[in-house]
């Protein structure tokens, strides 16, 4: 009986043992993903003003294009001279409002 005690304690304390390796390999492998998430996510914000910075420029050469006369973008000139007429419109009102 003392002998079955003994192995299966022995038993017990090398499945302990066991886990806490496996435990510390989870804990290792999940400190690494970890960093490489950040590093994703980094890299990813990265890419993602990237390509704002990009779509604002594409804006710029098509409004560039039809300030120069191109006219496949005269629409586009005349919708942005529309939208800078509102907004002028609008603060003029604002300030007529404001009894300046």
């Amino acid at each position: 009986m003392l002998k079955d005690l003994e192995s299966n304690f022995l038993l017990l304390e090398k499945r302990i043992l066991m886990l806490k390796k496996d435990y510390q390999n989870l804990r290792e492998e999940h400190a690494a993903l970890s960093k490489d998430y950040e590093e994703m996510k980094e890299k990813y914000e990265a890419e993602r003003k990237k390509s704002q910075e990009l779509a604002e420029e594409q804006k710029n050469i098509k409004l560039q294009s039809a300030i120069s006369g191109n006219p496949e973008h005269n629409r586009l000139m005349k919708n942005h001279i529309n939208r800078l007429i509102k907004e002028v419109d609008y603060c003029i009102a604002q300030l007529q409002n404001s009894g300046l």
